[in-house]
């Protein structure tokens, strides 16, 4: 009787996989999602290609990944998970704003996004929502959506940033923090040259006339919308 509970109870623990690049967020993570008796961390992952490795190896039953990652990013990450298994649960945990980048990352075939400045009890409540099987997103995520799909005969209707490919909408990004174009490059491992035909396509894809309009736009983005002060110099990309 007593080894049919223990193995009942070992049973209903949840295997999680965090991937991240910052060691010492995915260890933070690890320690506070422990406490919980019913989650346990099957795995740490600093890359896309380190994650699926171990997502083969370990048969997680939930993802928590994040967007910003070097190499492959991670909404191409995400479509690789559940190419590979469609019932592993994937939750994003990022920085990068919801309003942006959620839609993109449900598309993908993620259940859930919660931004890193959220408390760490509401991470454990997506963690939970989504091993059961729900959708957790910010308020209003979900609405715009539908919103969109129902104005346009039921297709999503097409966004600046909708227009963006995976790569792309990162090249943008990080045309708006500021990155000079070399930096971006290395960081996405490209060549100058392939980032330069990135980046015409963004501005063709946008409409923008050179790269000074296109940081303005890139800018506005990543500051929720706001202008960036005239004084504010583009950099030399």
């Amino acid at each position: 009787m007593a080894q049919n509970q223990k193995s009942k109870t070992a049973s209903a623990v949840k295997r999680i996989l965090l991937v991240d690049d910052h060691p010492m967020l995915r260890q933070g993570l690890q320690q506070y999602l422990q406490e919980d008796a019913n989650l346990t961390i099957c795995g740490q992952a600093g890359s896309a290609a380190e994650a699926l490795r171990m997502l083969a190896a370990l048969h997680p039953d939930l993802i928590v990944v994040d967007i910003g990652l070097p190499g492959r990013d991670g909404l191409d990450l995400i479509k690789d998970i559940r190419a590979y298994d469609t019932k592993c649960g994937i939750l994003v945990f990022s920085m990068f704003d919801e309003d942006i980048y959620a839609e993109r990352a449900l598309r993908a075939g993620a259940q859930g996004y919660v931004m890193k400045h959220e408390s760490p009890l509401k991470l454990i409540q997506a963690i939970r929502s989504v091993l059961q099987g729900e959708l957790v997103t910010g308020e209003g995520v979900l609405q715009r959506v539908l919103r969109r799909t129902i104005e346009n005969h039921g297709r999503p209707a097409p966004t600046p940033l909708s227009m963006l490919s995976n790569r792309e909408l990162e090249i943008f990004r990080l045309i708006g923090s500021g990155m000079a174009r070399a930096d971006i490059a290395q960081q996405l491992h490209l060549s100058v040259k392939t980032f330069e035909a990135h980046r015409a396509r963004i501005r063709q894809k946008m409409g923008l006339k050179n790269a000074a309009e296109l940081f303005v736009h890139a800018s506005r983005y990543l500051h929720d919308g706001n202008h960036v002060p005239a004084s504010t110099p583009p950099p030399l990309v």
